[in-house]
């Protein structure tokens, strides 16, 4: 048995404004991890910013432009650094996987 916490993920949680930025893998980035994904997911499929705004991060870009789009560009920038970076640090979390022999080889 492990004293491990489960990660509970959220399909589709309130958001800040802004991400507060740190080197390290956040309860904020755990929650968010499949807002992440779907403005990744939009970004691939070149999607409008401002319907991604409103869908994923309830925000409307009409209304509240700059701060609809800084929320936005917030986000998928911890999005980027979750590809990049955190997810070492969610698979370390998750049990070591990352640092298997092996692992990181492609």
């Amino acid at each position: 048995m492990t004293d491990e916490r489960p990660l509970a993920v959220k399909l589709d949680p309130d958001v800040a404004d802004s991400v507060l930025w740190s080197e390290d893998l956040t309860p904020y980035d755990e929650e968010h991890l499949v807002t992440y994904l779907r403005l990744l997911d939009a970004e691939s499929e070149e999607a409008d910013w401002r319907e991604v705004a409103r869908i994923v991060l309830h925000r409307d870009p009409e209304k509240e432009p700059e701060r609809t789009q800084s929320c936005w560009q917030s986000h998928l920038n911890r999005a980027r650094w979750m590809t990049a970076h955190g997810y070492r640090r969610l698979l370390d979390q998750a049990g070591g996987w990352s640092r298997r022999p092996g692992a990181n080889s492609h």
